[in-house]
């Protein structure tokens, strides 16, 4: 059968089951069974029996919600490439957003320390390792499993991951930090039916939910930036688009941060905020 048969009948059957990005995952999915570049399906001629059935095969799983990146094994994230599967938060282009302010901010430092909190995959400490070589990187993941993934993601960078809580880890920094970087869990506990089938029914709860107005997390995360950041250091964090004023409310209600702004995706939604600890 012809490559371009077999996409049309896929993005439909993926459409029909709700799927935000039915030809793109269509395309994804015929591109890893068939193992060429995506760019590259238009020059496939036919695709063979055995290669319909493990492609019809991961079709069904992505009807029934399960991520795409769960299919595939693997996800970009700016210029690099994570591992990523059950029992980890699956990265999001948004939060790209978030890993190149903390990118910025570090490469204009001549040796500067950065802590990724919550880092899940590794996906924003990887990036920064990637992108400032010459950045001290520090990231702590509290869950287990999701610790297992970005082991994984980490191997060989350099950087320093070790397992905990964001609300003590890294007492042996405190005070020494430039950039603290963190993509928290931040969806209300009364939202669980809004949320997509995917995250909800794959991504690991700890990564997603945060008490009853979804900003516990980001209260404990403006505590323990306070603690970690020199003078004049910088804290970035993530948060819904429904969070642009209530998220960094959280600094401003603390007091001691100045420069505190919320910053837009290129969809113009709020999507994370930064704040500088006051000299």
């Amino acid at each position: 059968m012809r490559p371009r048969q077999l996409l049309g009948a896929a993005a439909a059957r993926l459409a029909a089951a709700g799927v935000a990005s039915p030809d793109h995952d269509a395309a994804v999915l015929l591109a890893h069974v068939l193992d060429v570049p995506r760019g590259r399906l238009a020059m496939v001629r036919e695709v063979g029996e055995p290669e319909i059935a493990a492609y019809d095969a991961l079709l069904t799983h992505r009807v029934a919600r399960v991520p795409l990146q769960h299919l595939t094994g693997v996800t970009g994230f700016r210029y690099v490439e994570l591992e990523v599967g059950p029992g980890v938060f699956v990265p999001r282009p948004e939060t790209e957003l978030l890993a190149g302010w903390a990118v910025e901010r570090a490469q204009a430092l001549e040796a500067p320390v950065v802590v990724d909190l919550c880092t899940g995959s590794g996906a924003i400490a990887r990036a920064v390792a990637d992108e400032v070589p010459h950045a001290r990187v520090h990231a702590v993941e509290l869950d287990e499993g999701a610790l297992v993934w970005a082991e994984r993601n980490l191997a060989g960078t350099g950087v320093d991951l070790r397992a905990g809580s964001m609300d003590d880890a890294f007492d042996d920094l405190v005070g020494e930090v430039d950039v603290v970087v963190c993509n928290p869990p931040y969806i209300p506990l009364e939202a669980w039916e809004s949320v997509a089938p995917e995250a909800r029914d794959h991504d690991p709860h700890l990564a997603l939910f945060s008490g009853d107005d979804g900003l516990d997390a980001m209260r404990v995360l403006e505590r323990r930036a306070r603690l970690l950041l020199r003078r004049g250091g910088a804290v970035g964090a993530e948060h819904a688009d429904a969070q642009g004023e209530s998220a960094p409310g959280v600094f401003v209600a603390a007091g001691g941060w100045s420069d505190v702004r919320d910053h837009r995706d290129l969809a113009g939604r709020p999507r994370y905020l930064t704040a500088t600890l006051a000299g």
